[in-house]
């Protein structure tokens, strides 16, 4: 479930001349039934509210004087979020002859044609007030204060994004707040405005476009969306935007060192830009330092369940969760217990609205018997990074609605998860060139197209902390084995490669050292083309003896991974 509450405006959208339908309250209680939440969005005052509309406990939270007050009827707690009038201004307005005139705790309201002597006691007092309109209604609110603000202070009380609301209005005044929400909805009677901006327009009228709207949601929910609105870019193909939907699965698949990271950064960042939260799991520690997010773990302490739900029930929260510490064993019981926990709040807030796993081999292997129930069948808003596709969870692959393969074998990709899922194979897959990428969605019957995907602002950082202590997987090991591949030492991290390098004798460092094996490792594995360059000098120098080419080689990796920082000056 994607869309978690509706969000509706009272007068003509909800009600006709004051009054709610029988038919309209038997949707909002289908709806509540549901388990989604109800929020009343209104420029009425609580007292006029509740007189005309005895079943406001339908709601859960009720914004009212236009986004001035906030009411929680369960409990029956009001709580102001902007001033109170000054007694000054009103008294003036009366003395103008300003009627009918109505005070609230921050609103104060008349009607037209009154809204020009509102404006001229507003600049003679010097006040930082707004007027806003609402089919000929006048209202006077602290500057700021709006449906949107209202609505955004409703949803924080709830631990819910506006991204996961469905808004419905009719008038000028229900801009603000529509705008914000996640899908905009204007009933039929609306003014030309706000049916203008809308994402859908009902055919019903006032409550008839109520009832067609909750059921549109109870049975399609995030499908109501139109396609134009939909996720976020990630990239273009034949001058078209191609989008990923946060109700979507994603694998991002393809060989070593070429780009995957760099294209889960670059969506990271479209995250943040259209308020997306995120939650990144990092076993390599590829994402330390993340633009726009809060970092949990490192190479020494290993992060905790109840830290990981504490910081992702912050709302405006996105989290890294750096797996350096666990050892590769240990990372599917880790995942394992954390998903469940996940996944209930998800349920709950539709939040994080993206999960982004990388090595999901590790985190989601086949070799596991329990994938299925920690998966509860379905990984909306989720992307698997992997180099190995055919190394996880066929369940889970199973639940890809989308396929991104990067590099020279992006065929192969598509063809290893076609059977690893059982689907018949596309019968022309183009080859990607460039800076081009494969893209499919197996189940919309549609060929493959190559996209040129977005580029991340911040450059990816040199992620020192994993080489230098982590525990790199058999393939991105180091083994040292001399020419008669008489020893089988392998280096999982660079510390480990500096001390072996030390301990090894002069015919196996040479051995590799000749061989370039050095350079190749630092460009391919640990992805340091600086550090590569400097050891390939020493690699092709043949004056240099053992111990020379040992010293300069060791003195390269140290300077950059395993120098301890140096202590700031008294």
């Amino acid at each position: 479930m994607y869309f978690i509450a509706l969000a509706t405006d009272y007068d003509g959208t909800l009600a006709h001349d004051g009054t709610v339908s029988n038919k309209t309250l038997a949707a909002l209680e289908r709806f509540k039934k549901s388990g989604r939440k109800l929020l009343l969005v209104t420029g009425r005052e609580l007292p006029d509210l509740k007189r005309v509309f005895p079943d406001v406990g339908l709601f859960d939270k009720v914004v009212a004087e236009n986004g001035a007050l906030i009411y929680t009827p369960a409990s029956e707690e009001e709580r102001a979020i902007s001033p109170s009038p000054e007694p000054e201004f009103v008294a003036r307005l009366k003395k103008q002859g300003v009627k009918p005139l109505s005070v609230g705790r921050s609103i104060v309201a008349t009607w037209e044609p009154h809204q020009a002597t509102v404006l001229e006691v507003i600049k003679q007092m010097g006040l930082e007030l707004e007027i806003i309109f609402n089919k000929g209604a006048v209202m006077i609110l602290p500057s700021g204060v709006n449906k949107a603000t209202g609505l955004a202070a409703a949803l924080e009380d709830l631990h819910l994004s506006p991204h996961n609301v469905v808004g419905i209005g009719d008038a000028e005044n229900d801009h603000a707040f529509l705008k914000a929400c996640g899908c905009s909805v204007a009933v039929d009677n609306a003014i030309p405005a706000v049916k203008s901006t809308a994402d859908l327009v009902t055919r019903g009228a006032r409550g008839k476009g109520v009832e067609e709207l909750i059921a549109k949601l109870i049975k399609s929910d995030h499908g109501i969306v139109p396609k134009r609105h939909d996720g976020i870019v990630l990239g273009s193909s034949g001058g078209d935007d191609i989008y990923l939907s946060p109700t979507e699965s994603v694998l991002i698949a393809g060989s070593s060192g070429i780009g995957k990271s760099t294209l889960a950064t670059a969506l990271t960042e479209r995250f943040v830009d259209s308020r997306f939260q995120f939650c990144v799991f990092d076993p390599e520690g590829d994402y330390d330092g993340l633009e726009g997010a809060v970092g949990l773990g490192d190479a020494s302490s290993a992060p905790t369940k109840a830290q990981v739900l504490d910081l992702i029930a912050k709302a405006d929260s996105n989290v890294v969760v750096n797996g350096l510490a666990l050892r590769v064993n240990e990372r599917p019981d880790f995942f394992a217990d954390l998903l469940p926990g996940l996944g209930s709040f998800r349920r709950r807030t539709a939040r994080p609205h993206w999960l982004v796993i990388d090595e999901a081999h590790h985190l989601l292997p086949k070799r596991r018997d329990d994938t299925r129930a920690v998966l509860s069948l379905e990984l909306p808003g989720t992307i698997l990074i992997t180099v190995h596709p055919e190394a996880i969870s066929t369940d889970a692959l199973r639940l890809m609605t989308a396929v991104i393969a990067l590099g020279p074998k992006a065929k192969d990709v598509v063809k290893t998860f076609c059977h690893e899922t059982g689907i018949e194979p596309p019968k022309d897959i183009p080859t990607p060139k460039g800076d081009r990428v494969l893209f499919w969605r197996p189940g919309a019957r549609k060929k493959i197209t190559t996209v040129k995907v977005i580029e991340p602002r911040q450059s990816l950082k040199n992620h020192s902390r994993k080489y230098a202590e982590g525990q790199l997987d058999e393939t991105g090991s180091f083994y040292f084995r001399g020419p008669d591949d008489a020893m089988n030492l392998r280096a999982h991290n660079l510390m480990i490669f500096a001390q072996m390098a030390e301990g090894i004798d002069d015919k196996t460092w040479e051995f590799h050292l000749r061989a370039g094996d050095y350079s190749k490792w630092f460009r391919h594995q640990i992805r340091d083309k600086d550090l590569a360059r400097e050891t390939a000098e020493a690699e092709k120098d043949s004056k240099l003896s053992a111990d020379e080419s040992r010293k300069r080689v060791l003195d390269a990796v140290r300077r950059r991974y395993t120098a301890p920082a140096t202590a700031p000056e008294a």
